[in-house]
């Protein structure tokens, strides 16, 4: 590949440095509208568990929608990859495919489509978008398995791989891959994902129509050391120091009541930020592995949280922060080790750095968000013909609340901190349209959130009838281990739980993380709680007439106002009662 080389003699203006970036950002908007347009499945027209991004020549991140943060930062290695890979033989009309994690993929599941952008026969840029797509091949329908403990077990490895080569489709390649997936629905998905990275190639001609290459170059340079400018007075506004930070992980599919650290040390020194999770427990045996990409990723949207929103995330953002995990640890596992679950770990890696940085920067780290525990249900669908499969990833039932901050209280049934919100429910007809379930219940959860001066967001209970016979259910995340703890006196938030009850029983099963339940009967009854996120500061400097709030609205239960908070709540009247309050309060304090 040929570098180009910048011509400094170029005046930057800095407002078009503006223009370009938003313009840049409204592209990767523009390439997310198509793909919530065009695709099928639910998990990405609904619940919109993808990622748009644009690219430089050299694979540097130049701007992203992210829709879901973990994904969104997991292209630009890929990207690097790729280009590496390849070499000189990359060609206009070029279209690739990826997914394979020990090539800087971050989830099997996560299929990437890269698509190189030339003008006047130059490459310029790249087009790409990742998207969890229902099936990719493996031993298990929907591909999570969580008996695996080899990726081929788990996945159809998508080692970088062109399927449009100089515009022309590559058949053969095509005809392979998707033989080797279940669904049809997946490869009618990835020709959404090529859509999208036309709109984004057809974004960037039009720049550079207007602009030309070499004014786009000079001020895309300005644009990337101005935002890692941006980020190093940020890391400045973090006392230097090393701060160290320890989480665990539960359960890893194969020895019962296994426990797993992660350890991170954080030195901080001169607006630069190390991330260093040597201590950090050796990969296991089973499917709780994560990859050095989808953990690096959890590390870098990890730290965005506790700093300025505002920073344009392009290249720029990523040169002041290190980030290094050990091969063969649970957060980079050595290949061919099996690592489906290593999104899900992204919570668990968030609570090491929160709990190293939350005693020197306590106003902007938040109390612990509710750890996942999610479920996929797979089956034949009785209302079809020829009872043509469906695979579900449950979202309305996995997002709990995330942590209460300094000043705000947690957002209510938000999901992972991975996802920041960026995982959205299924529209309810849409679920029972693309599902055989019948939803009975969706609501938020009285008590789940963790009491604090600022209160996390509540979780939820969820629940449906299952219509298909011989259903299959798979079950992942440790959320039913270990709450999400408050921070800074506040309380931990409600434990989650997945059960059953089969047609003609009054007894439920509870069903354990890591778990594959198969031959589930119609109508068996399935029911959720997602807990809510931790509370931060003492919940009794809360003012009564927040409580008395939360009260009224059904957030918090009268008895718990009493216990948690040191509230009295008079509910005939709907006032607080001063005295007993005072009373209440000063015995807890005494205490």
């Amino acid at each position: 590949m040929k570098d180009y080389q910048v011509d400094k003699s170029i005046p930057i203006d800095r407002i078009l440095v503006s223009i370009l970036q938003k313009r840049l950002k409204s592209i990767t908007e523009e390439m997310n509208i198509a793909m919530v347009r065009t695709t099928r499945s639910p998990i990405l027209c609904e619940a919109r568990d993808f990622v748009t991004g644009l690219y430089d020549y050299k694979g540097d991140m130049l701007e992203q929608k992210e829709n879901l943060p973990i994904l969104a930062f997991s292209l630009q290695p890929v990207c690097k990859y790729i280009i590496d890979y390849f070499g000189d033989d990359i060609h206009d009309g070029d279209v690739i495919f990826h997914n394979d994690v020990f090539s800087m993929g971050n989830q099997n599941n996560d299929v990437a489509v890269y698509k190189p952008i030339f003008w006047e026969g130059e490459l310029v840029a790249w087009s790409a978008v990742k998207g969890h797509q229902a099936d990719v091949g493996g031993n298990v329908r929907g591909s999570y398995n969580p008996r695996a403990t080899e990726v081929w077990q788990e996945t159809l490895r998508i080692t970088p791989l062109k399927v449009y080569e100089k515009g022309v489709l590559r058949k053969d390649v095509w005809d392979f891959i998707f033989a080797n997936i279940r669904l049809d629905i997946v490869a009618e998905d990835m020709r959404a994902e090529i859509g999208s990275c036309v709109v984004g190639e057809r974004g960037i001609h039009k720049l550079m129509d207007r602009y030309g290459r070499p004014v786009f170059e000079a001020h895309k340079e300005f644009l990337f050391d101005s935002t890692e400018q941006m980020m190093r007075n940020e890391l400045r506004s973090i006392p230097d120091g090393t701060y160290v930070g320890e989480s665990y992980a539960y359960y890893d599919g194969k020895i019962p009541n296994s426990k797993y650290k992660i350890k991170v040390t954080i030195d901080v020194k001169d607006g630069t930020a190390k991330f260093d999770y040597t201590g950090t427990d050796p990969q296991t045996g089973g499917f709780m592995n994560g990859t050095y990409t989808s953990s690096a990723s959890g590390t870098l949207l990890t730290l965005l949280q506790m700093l300025n929103p505002d920073i344009p995330h392009n290249a720029g953002l990523v040169r002041p922060v290190d980030i290094i995990i050990p091969e063969g640890t649970l957060l980079n596992a050595a290949y061919p080790a099996a690592t489906t679950y290593g999104n899900h770990l992204c919570p668990n890696n968030a609570d090491a750095i929160m709990r190293a940085l939350g005693p020197v920067i306590p106003e902007r780290v938040t109390a612990e968000w509710n750890e996942a525990l999610v479920s996929q249900s797979t089956g034949p669908d009785p209302r079809k013909p020829d009872g043509a499969p469906f695979v579900d990833i449950y979202f309305m039932g996995q997002k709990g609340g995330s942590g209460g901050i300094y000043g705000t209280d947690g957002y209510d049934h938000i999901g992972m901190i991975d996802t920041s919100g960026g995982i959205l429910d299924q529209d309810y007809e849409i679920f029972e349209q693309a599902t055989p379930h019948l939803i009975l219940e969706h609501e938020l959860l009285v008590d789940s959130a963790g009491p604090g001066r600022w209160r996390g967001g509540l979780g939820t209970t969820a629940s449906y009838k299952a219509g298909a016979e011989k259903m299959m259910i798979v079950t992942f995340g440790d959320g039913d281990v270990e709450p999400s703890h408050g921070s800074q006196g506040g309380g931990d938030g409600a434990l989650n739980i997945i059960k059953i009850q089969y047609p003609g029983r009054d007894d439920w099963r509870v069903l354990k993380t890591k778990e594959i339940v198969e031959d589930v009967p119609k109508d068996t009854i399935y029911y959720q709680i997602s807990g809510g996120g931790g509370g931060w500061g003492d919940p009794f400097e809360r003012s009564p007439e927040k409580v008395l709030r939360d009260v009224r609205n059904g957030v918090v239960s009268s008895e718990a106002a009493r216990r948690d908070y040191g509230v009295a709540i008079d509910t005939d009247s709907w006032t607080v009662d001063e005295a007993e309050t005072a009373k209440l309060r000063e015995a807890g304090w005494a205490d």
